[in-house]
């Protein structure tokens, strides 16, 4: 029996340890980043090289590991490994890196009227007929496209220029033909597929057709054809029109069912770039990583590098601190915030007060105008999470012909509406806790609903528990403009300090992102919800995802205008005719924060909201080129392998004799991270000093410089010189600020604003200053 035992033992001894190796056996994506110029002479080309790499270190290698060659945005392959195999190759001749694939997620029109260029077709004035030099593709990476959709129509569009070489992919859904104004339609599932197993065809469509809709909202947003009569259920009616009427649109797949993969994006970057595309814009992000082994900064380095801008959503973590993505100084990062207009809903109280929400619902079956009987979630449930309005958490019995109050967080806000309508609720009052404060996002819920501030909430939550027989009613009231003040920093915009590195501000500014009105796919209803089986032509939804798109299409415009611009001088003109207050008045106020009520930060804002009408003609602009970054990467002690990663194993190293900074970057703002070696606000000053050089791309003039400190205590700031005249454009000079700060305690924050002025332009510099 003992022996019996043993055996038995060392069976399930060896089962573990087999175990043990089929899980580290389990294969992964990873992104391979190889130097081009190391490739042995014996081989033909890359594609050849990289197979003979992975047969180097796998027995069972096969043409089905490697998911892409890629060769534009970097230099390597992405392929299935296992930890051993991954490991192998990092260590092999000619590999630079290699990363595990990350997933990324989607950052989910009276804009126009609103950023002041809805005059003359934005314009004859800014934007030069198509078919010129000036001509300017935007390459939208999202979820594909609705081609039917009348944003998509090339009506006044002259032919395709010859120098595009995008394609149009029909798959395997009927994909319709392209035209002159989307011009390129691609899509990339290798990653998801080979991370989450076979697409399901009877849910998403195997081609770049969108069956979610962000990915139409979006490149419609950017540039999409003016739509006379656009609303949604009469919501927001209107011409719905793109920033950048004019300009061509090319989609990439690259967001699925189960998210965005980074083998997938690469893949799409790549092609992008390839194809001719002037702007890329990407509505999603994986949070803040090094530089090195962020994908998208990766390919993003690349994409700036051959003249392309690149425009990605901040986020919507807000309004915690340091929960921005996409944080690259190459990458135009921009974060969200209202309109002047708004959706308001009155939920009318039985004992006749009345709190102003929003909704969106234009359903057949209003509430009746007496009012009904009002609950609590809490009380209509047997969950510790009732309030929340789960699935399955409400009872029936309890909720049937009521207006149910339900408090927002974890699920979605409009399935929230799904359970008090599947549970027989007759409406819906949806309070924000104090995670989202008195920020009213609309929503167009499936039963009659109000979202409401969490004051409001408060206060309706009050009289429920307080009166023996509470009731209300909710009255939707259409839509409203001329909303003040305007705009406001969205609570869930995503916000600094930059987390990867503190010295570079972002985000890099705000554009409006709250309740914007543009084209769907006719694949999903409004919420995106299996049960709403509308189907509508225009959405009004909310995220950082939109405002992203803004940016994309104005720099768009910039670019048509000014050709001969660079991506960061484009930037450059956006974020410094940004404005940071509100004018009117006998004065003017600092911008909003929706979280808080109170005034908003560059931590919020970045440079400010953008005003396309002013960054046409900016004055001066900081200039960037791929050597200034390269030296912001030798300033952050990278190794000659991390930056030959980032800057596609191109041969730039780091001078032993020169000395880096950070605060050398020529970028439009200023973000000083002091150090203090204690917490009681003594000890000796400290000076950081940054430099800067300015390019004429105006008239002759002479700028003088301002600064202004905000809750800046204790700092000094001192320009040198504080006068700079130009003759002539394209001539540059530069200057040099020096902030001197006694230590304060740690966490300390202060903010202020650099000018340059000569009267007719104001050249404007956020600056945040931070004691960790």
């Amino acid at each position: 029996m003992r022996n019996i035992g043993m055996l038995r033992a060392l069976l399930l001894a060896l089962a573990a340890a087999a175990a043990t190796v089929a899980a580290a056996e389990k294969r992964k994506t990873y992104i391979v980043h190889m130097a081009k110029s190391a490739m042995p002479a014996e081989y033909a080309d890359h594609a050849e090289w990289y197979g003979a790499s992975l047969r180097s270190v796998s027995a069972s290698a096969s043409p089905a590991m490697m998911l892409y060659a890629y060769d534009t945005v970097l230099h390597g392959f992405s392929a299935r490994l296992t930890p051993q195999e991954a490991s192998d190759l990092a260590c092999a001749d000619g590999v630079l890196a290699v990363n595990p694939e990350a997933r990324y997620e989607l950052h989910t029109t009276r804009t126009p009227e609103f950023l002041g260029i809805a005059g003359g077709d934005a314009g004859q004035g800014l934007f030069p007929q198509s078919g010129t030099a000036a001509d300017v593709v935007v390459g939208v990476l999202d979820t594909g496209a609705w081609p039917e959709s009348k944003s998509y129509d090339d009506a006044g569009l002259a032919k395709v220029p010859a120098w595009w070489k995008g394609a149009c992919e029909a798959g395997a859904s009927g994909f319709a033909a392209c035209n002159r104004k989307l011009v390129g339609a691609r899509f990339f599932s290798k990653g998801y597929e080979a991370a989450m197993g076979p697409m399901d065809t009877d849910r998403e469509s195997r081609s770049p057709r969108d069956d979610d809709g962000h990915g139409t909202h979006t490149s419609s947003t950017a540039a999409g054809a003016a739509v006379p009569g656009a609303s949604l259920f009469g919501f927001a009616a209107g011409t719905a029109r793109g920033m950048a009427p004019r300009a061509r649109v090319a989609v990439y797949k690259v967001c699925w069912l189960g998210g965005c993969f980074s083998s997938d994006i690469l893949a799409g970057m790549d092609a992008a770039v390839a194809d001719g595309c002037g702007v890329l814009s990407l509505s999603l992000g994986g949070g803040a990583a090094d530089y090195s082994r962020d994908s998208v900064a990766i390919g993003a380095f690349a994409a700036t590098e051959q003249n392309v801008l690149v425009s990605c959503s901040a986020g919507n973590a807000g309004p915690g601190s340091s929960t921005l993505s996409n944080v690259a100084p190459w990458i135009t990062t921009v974060g969200a915030g209202t309109l002047d207009r708004d959706f308001p809903a009155y939920v009318v109280l039985g004992d006749g007060k009345n709190y102003t929400g929003v909704s969106l619902y234009s359903g057949n079956k209003p509430l009746p105008s007496a009012p009904i009987p009002i609950l609590y979630a809490a009380n209509a449930s047997n969950s510790t999470a009732g309030n929340l309005c789960m699935p399955g958490t409400l009872m029936p019995e309890k909720v049937a012909g009521k207006i149910v109050v339900c408090d927002r967080g974890v699920s979605a806000r409009v399935q929230k509406g799904l359970v008090v309508r599947d549970a027989g609720g007759a409406g819906m009052v949806l309070s924000n806790t104090a995670a989202n404060g008195q920020e009213l996002v609309a929503d167009a819920h499936l039963l009659p609903a109000a979202g409401v501030g969490e004051r409001e909430g408060t206060a309706i939550k009050s009289y429920v528990a307080s009166d023996p027989n509470p009731t209300a009613t909710i009255v939707v009231a259409g839509t409203q403009v001329g909303v003040r003040p305007s705009p406001v920093v969205a609570a869930f915009s995503s916000r600094g300090p930059n987390m990867v590195t503190p010295e570079i501000l972002k985000p890099d500014m705000i554009a409006p992102g709250v309740n914007i009105l543009a084209a769907w796919t006719g694949k999903a209803g409004p919420t995106g919800l299996e049960a709403d089986t509308r189907r509508v032509a225009f959405n009004i939804i909310s995220g950082t995802s939109m405002s992203c798109p803004h940016v994309s299409g104005l720099a768009a415009l910039l670019r048509s205008a000014h050709p001969e611009w660079s991506p960061a001088a484009v930037r450059s003109a956006l974020m410094t005719t940004a404005y940071a207050s509100y004018s009117g008045g006998s004065g003017s106020s600092p911008l909003l924060d929706a979280a808080t009520g109170e005034a908003a930060t560059p931590f919020d804002y970045g440079a400010g909201h953008v005003d396309p009408a002013r960054a046409v003609d900016p004055g001066l602009v900081y200039d960037l080129g791929t050597r200034d970054y390269v030296d912001f990467l030798c300033a952050l002690k990278y190794s000659s392998t991390m930056i030959a990663a980032v800057a596609r194993s191109r041969v730039y190293a780091c001078a032993e004799n020169k000395t880096y900074s950070v605060g050398s970057l020529n970028y439009p703002s200023f973000s000083v991270a002091y150090s203090t070696a204690n917490g009681d606000g003594g000890g000796d000053s400290t000076t950081v000093t940054h430099r800067r050089t300015l390019t004429n791309v105006g008239e002759a003039g002479t700028y003088k410089v301002s600064t202004s400190l905000a809750d800046a205590k204790g700092v000094a700031v001192a320009v040198e010189p504080m006068e700079l005249e130009f003759t002539s454009a394209g001539e540059k000079k530069s200057y040099t600020v020096r902030f001197t700060s006694k230590s304060q305690p740690s966490g300390t924050t202060g903010f202020g604003r650099l000018v340059w002025s000569d009267g007719k332009h104001s050249v404007a510099s956020p600056m945040a200053f931070t004691w960790t």
